[in-house]
């Protein structure tokens, strides 16, 4: 697992699920704003606003308004390249990792690479869009994978109701960031809305990938 890339006591010792709520992008202050099974606010995003289409840059902050991460677009770019840094981002600091889209024919996909040694790759397998995919823990020496985080469409249990695409799960396996798994959602989100974005989905031939290098220390 990926163990406390930005956050380690958003590292949780069983299987968590927490509930993330998209907002309007029509309103000052909307963003996301994402709950534990218990109704208490873990993670914020108020970074949004009128111009929400055009942001460079997301701050991902705790319950109390802590800044825990940074993800900032990097301009000019080709490939959508996005950084993530630790806390509120200064000028010269160095970003713990980047991430960026590649396209061919047929496919799209997201790369990230946690920078340090060693390195672990991350492939999350589905559909951002539809939001139902697979965050995949691959293993530098063996080459084995290990499931650590799920996106998947929440049901309201009382009507047995599926709900739109604005509230969806965050399942995490024990051991996986959670802080990590939303940093990388806040620039999957982005991606998808991009203006020029062509409408492919971030997907293989099997139903998606999304690929990942990170460093484990």
């Amino acid at each position: 697992m990926g163990g406390g890339i930005v956050e380690e006591s958003f590292c949780y010792e069983e299987e968590t699920q927490l509930t993330v709520l998209k907002t309007s992008h029509f309103f000052e202050g909307d963003g996301f704003t994402v709950y534990d099974s218990n109704g208490q606010i873990v993670f914020r995003v108020d970074s949004y606003g009128p111009e929400a289409g055009n942001l460079d840059e997301l701050v991902l902050m705790n319950a109390t308004g802590k800044c825990l991460l940074t993800v900032r677009r990097k301009r000019p770019s080709l490939h959508h390249r996005w950084e993530g840094f630790l806390g509120e981002r200064m000028d010269g600091q160095k970003p713990i990792f980047s991430v960026r889209r590649s396209s061919i024919i047929g496919r799209a996909s997201v790369t990230a690479e946690v920078y340090g040694s060693p390195v672990e790759e991350y492939q999350i397998e589905g559909s951002y869009s539809h939001r139902c995919c697979t965050f995949y823990s691959i293993s530098a020496s063996n080459g084995s994978r290990e499931a650590g985080a799920e996106i998947k469409r929440k049901v309201a249990a009382s009507a047995n109701v599926m709900l739109g695409k604005d509230v969806f799960c965050l399942c995490l396996k024990p051991g996986f960031d959670g802080a990590f798994a939303m940093g990388l959602i806040l620039v999957l989100d982005q991606i998808n809305g991009d203006d020029d974005y062509d409408g492919s989905e971030i997907v293989d031939d099997n139903g998606g990938m999304i690929e990942s290098t990170v460093d484990d220390s």
